[in-house]
């Protein structure tokens, strides 16, 4: 029989950027006892999870949850909106917006990518997963494409490989200034709750969100936010789909319920996020991100160590990136800090791994938490041998101390 002892004294530091830790009032309401999901008080619970997720991705549109992964809502955004061999313009910052282009070539789409033009001294082979998209280069190849061939412009908000968080209104501007009538596909799964994110207002038309990250749930929940135009695109989108189909969810979500069995439990929990969320009001949510940020960049700088978003105009708030010393590897020092200490860290995917690990700070967190969090990333990278420039406890203690 396989024993599992994930579970040692005190409480486990789980400090990668998501799955976050989840709050202990939303651990209660997913402990309620499960209800019918076609009974009638099923359908008040629906409503409210529906309408809170309205709220905050701030639209009017409708929102879709599925019982899924944020890897389902990329699907379900691109099975909706498109058909086979469709031309789709990717932008890669990072590992997941290389995923999501994997994932739309599987399903029969012609995907064209672009990266970031330019160079970086420091880092030659890392320049392109360092900084935001470049909304000209879109521009730029839109008004090229006199026919209108791409169909659908797909980017990633919060890039959780990097920590670079690009800027959605320059991408929808490019869009509209080369007249192009493109559809704009945003990935927010790790910025969701953590991040500003305004679906209407920035002219979005399909966004993906996942339950584990700035929503503070465990794995489970997806979500697609819609736009007119994304609905009347689904109409006459020939990719198959029967789960993913959106016309049956906005149809039965009227009444509060969905075609499939529904996750009851993590609906609990997403409403109690909602009213939580409700409670301290979006904007301090987001403050509360950025100074956590702030505070964990001070002690990466205080380390002498290079933080992966290369551009600080584009940090992200949900998460930093920290680039080890050459030859050293990154995955053995977080080996060793959770072994020692407990602490969960990000790996580095893709072509960053081994170079750079990851800081989360997203979650049921707060200052002493990072605090100690990055007591252990200090001892951690002492035992490691590597050679700091200075205490990065000693600078996040002075920032979470100020008053900021």
């Amino acid at each position: 029989m396989i024993k599992l002892n994930f579970h040692p004294t005190g409480r486990h530091f789980l400090q990668i950027p998501g799955p976050s830790p989840v709050p202990d009032r939303v651990l209660r309401a997913i402990s309620l006892p499960t209800i019918d999901h076609r009974g009638p008080e099923f359908a008040g619970l629906g409503r409210k999870a529906i309408e809170g997720m309205q709220s905050i991705f701030k639209t009017k549109q409708p929102v879709i949850i599925y019982p899924a992964s944020g890897t389902g809502a990329w699907e379900a955004a691109l099975a909706n909106t498109l058909s086979p061999g469709d031309h789709v313009l990717m932008y890669e910052t990072g590992h997941f917006a290389f995923l999501w282009n994997r994932l739309a070539t599987r399903l029969g789409l012609k995907t064209e990518v672009l990266s970031f033009q330019g160079h970086d001294d420091q880092f030659p082979a890392l320049a392109g997963w360092r900084r935001g998209v470049q909304a000209n280069q879109i521009h730029d190849r839109l008004v090229q494409d006199r026919e209108h061939s791409i169909k659908a412009v797909c980017v990633v908000h919060n890039e959780t490989s990097t920590g670079v968080t690009s800027d959605i209104v320059s991408v929808r501007k490019a869009i509209d200034d080369a007249k192009h009538p493109a559809l704009l596909m945003v990935d927010t799964i790790s910025g969701l709750g953590s991040a500003d994110y305004r679906h209407d207002e920035w002219g979005v038309d399909v966004a993906m969100a996942a339950s584990q990250k700035g929503l503070m749930l465990p794995p489970g929940l997806s979500f697609n936010a819609l736009s007119a135009r994304a609905i009347e695109a689904s109409k006459t989108a020939k990719i198959p789909r029967s789960f993913w189909a959106w016309d049956e969810v906005i149809e039965m979500n009227k009444g509060g319920y969905w075609p499939s069995t529904s996750s009851t439990n993590l609906l609990y929990g997403l409403t109690e996020v909602i009213d939580m969320f409700a409670e301290e009001g979006m904007d301090k949510v987001f403050a509360r991100h950025q100074r956590w940020a702030a505070g964990v960049r001070a002690a990466v700088n205080a380390w002498g160590l290079p933080i992966q978003c290369a551009d600080p105009s584009v940090y992200s708030p949900i998460l930093t990136g920290v680039i080890t010393p050459e030859g050293v590897d990154a995955d053995d020092i977080r080996k060793l800090i959770q072994q020692r200490f407990d602490l969960s860290l990000g790996t580095g995917l893709g072509k960053v791994k081994g170079r750079m690990f990851r800081i989360g700070h997203l979650g049921d967190s707060n200052d002493l938490t990072l605090l100690a969090t990055l007591a252990g990333v200090e001892m951690g990278l002492k035992l490691s041998g590597v050679k700091l420039a200075g205490s990065g406890v000693q600078a996040g203690m002075d920032y979470f101390s100020n008053g900021a």
